[in-house]
């Protein structure tokens, strides 16, 4: 064998050694198992008041009677975040002034993207104007009571007639979600909300059979 090929063999098996470790390297990752899912929603106790609800979106937003509460880690964080039900009498008009981010994810889906024009969409039913989901994510020790600013969220336009919390299996991962049995035109449907890491999406899961 030339000198010139044997003076390379040192190199050859450097790379070829480099290639086995960066393979085996993706190999492990992908043995890593999966984050645990997120434990299971619950109520906040105390529950949330009125006051609580004025103080974080504002005094055009109150409680709305009947729909639980929920606690729970909807963004996969660590902290725990809130979950209520309200109705909002002009939801654009205070999101400056307490920092808080108007949504639509439920005509989103339908391809209608300008919060502007979905907020002024009104529901044929009196009793359902202005009704919104509000959603606090948790900062700190003290998570979603905390002083701290903090992301929150307005969503608008959600056809609820009940409302749950519970785990969302996804493609690589389990998160919690809203879960939605439907009135109006989706009577029977059901469907759920969830935080896909940068905004909170609508999702149809089936209808009802019977």
């Amino acid at each position: 064998m030339p000198f010139s090929r044997i003076s390379h063999l040192p190199i050859l098996f450097g790379v070829l050694f480099g290639v086995l470790m960066i393979s085996l390297v993706a190999l492990a990752a992908d043995k890593n198992p999966p984050p645990p899912p997120p434990a299971h929603a619950r109520s906040p106790v105390p529950a949330v008041t009125d006051e609580y609800v004025h103080k974080e979106f504002g005094d055009n937003c109150s409680l709305l009677g009947g729909p639980p509460q929920f606690v729970g880690d909807l963004d996969g964080d660590g902290v725990d975040d809130l979950v209520v039900a309200a109705r909002c009498k002009n939801p654009m008009a205070d999101q400056a002034e307490y920092s808080f981010r108007v949504a639509d994810p439920y005509n989103s889906f339908l391809g209608f993207g300008d919060v502007k024009v979905t907020s002024t969409f009104a529901s044929d039913e009196p009793e359902r104007r202005g009704i919104c989901l509000l959603i606090v994510h948790g900062v700190g020790p003290e998570a979603w009571r905390s002083d701290k600013p903090k992301p929150k969220f307005l969503l608008i336009n959600l056809p609820f007639k009940t409302l749950t919390v519970k785990r969302l299996a996804l493609k690589k991962r389990t998160v919690l979600g809203v879960y939605m049995e439907e009135r109006g035109e989706g009577e029977q449907t059901s469907s759920v909300i969830f935080w896909d890491g940068k905004k909170y999406r609508y999702q149809i899961l089936g209808a009802d059979l019977e």
